[in-house]
């Protein structure tokens, strides 16, 4: 009875997303005793925020045998995955995940700052690091204010916002300061940030690009071990056309891409709930099936993405019952259960980096 109550488990949906507990290889556990059922459920990404949906769902598995969940045991192992070559993980970065656009204006900021939160909501240790050293946009997005500090005056203590750690050259410089450098003055600022932070011991440090395929990417991806990137896109043709330079370029860098999240895919209208395609239809699925990469997921085009973000409280945070929110979580969802299946960094080599 067991293997099949397991079975059934294991085909249950993640909450937000059409991956089952089985797609994600999660391993279940299920033991049944006096018409109560104890399961255990271990996975290579987070779990604590599906708990109630989880609970949920596997009661109504059981119900129609006649059995009532007694306990529900969830055990996340996030490692460490694989970098390119000759490049091992950060000290305190298990994976350090790039957010990349072939162009700018599609919403890279905004979805790499709720993908964070959304990461964090699920009981992942997160961090985003700010990229763009030309027009830094997180410390808005996420409400920071003031300078980090630097206990040593050489190192930084990251700054924290809505349960993430966050860093950025924004609020090292003037508001209305242009960053009139050079490619490598930029990356070397960029290279300074990462190393010179004081990160916690983290699941996933987000890395929110500039965009385009510059200096700034080309720094990050041959010098900085990236344990995947995704590529954010809206659906027209000339968006999808600069993102596929963007793919090619972390293919040729021996960065695996993880997926690609559609942004702006539709619009409802808030008065009478007509959905329109404001940027065209299917060009992030089209890219993904041409590329065989996932399509992590399709966000709205929403007033109150932009509001919440420009307010410091991102949708994730401000609305977390929101379609827009419940978007972002499945899209998380999927990155983190696509890197879950990449191949793992040697665990000795794990233990020697995160002690």
């Amino acid at each position: 009875m067991s293997d099949s109550l397991q079975a059934a488990i294991a085909a249950i949906f993640l909450p937000d997303t059409e991956l089952s507990l089985a797609d994600s290889e999660a391993r279940v556990r299920a033991g049944a005793a006096e018409g109560r059922v104890a399961v255990s459920i271990t996975a290579g990404y987070a779990l604590e925020g599906m708990r109630a949906a989880l609970e949920a769902a596997i009661a109504a598995v059981l119900a129609p045998q006649g059995l009532s969940l007694a306990s529900l045991e969830l055990t996340s192992r996030i490692v460490s995955h694989a970098v390119q070559p000759k490049l091992s993980p950060l000290p305190n970065v298990r994976n350090l995940i790039a957010i990349g656009s072939g162009k700018g204006g599609v919403g890279k900021s905004t979805t790499a700052v709720n993908l964070a939160l959304a990461l964090a909501a699920d009981g992942a240790r997160v961090g985003v690091l700010d990229a763009d050293i030309y027009g830094p946009s997180v410390p808005m997005m996420l409400g920071l204010h003031g300078r980090p500090d630097s206990p040593d005056g050489k190192s930084i203590e990251p700054m924290r916002a809505h349960g993430i750690e966050a860093m950025s050259i924004g609020p090292l410089v003037e508001q209305d300061t242009p960053m009139i450098w050079r490619g490598p003055m930029a990356t070397s600022a960029l290279t300074t940030l990462l190393n010179d932070t004081q990160w916690s011991e983290l699941d996933y440090l987000i890395v929110d690009l500039p965009p385009g395929t510059g200096d700034i990417q080309l720094t990050l991806s041959q010098k900085i071990p990236v344990a995947g990137a995704v590529i954010v896109t809206t659906p027209q043709d000339v968006a999808t056309l600069d993102a596929r330079k963007a793919l090619r370029m972390f293919e040729k860098v021996e960065v695996p891409v993880l997926g690609l999240i559609e942004n702006m895919a539709v619009h409802v209208c808030s008065n009478c709930g007509h959905a329109e395609h404001l940027f065209g239809e299917g060009g992030g699925a089209r890219m993904a099936a041409q590329y065989g990469v996932p399509l992590l997921g399709s966000l709205p085009l929403q007033i109150a993405i932009r509001e919440q973000g420009d307010a410091g409280v991102p949708v994730v945070v401000a609305q977390p019952d929101s379609a827009a929110a419940r978007a972002y979580r499945g899209a998380a969802r999927r990155l983190a259960v696509q890197l879950a299946r990449r191949p793992r960094v040697s665990p000795s080599i794990s233990a020697s980096l995160l002690g």
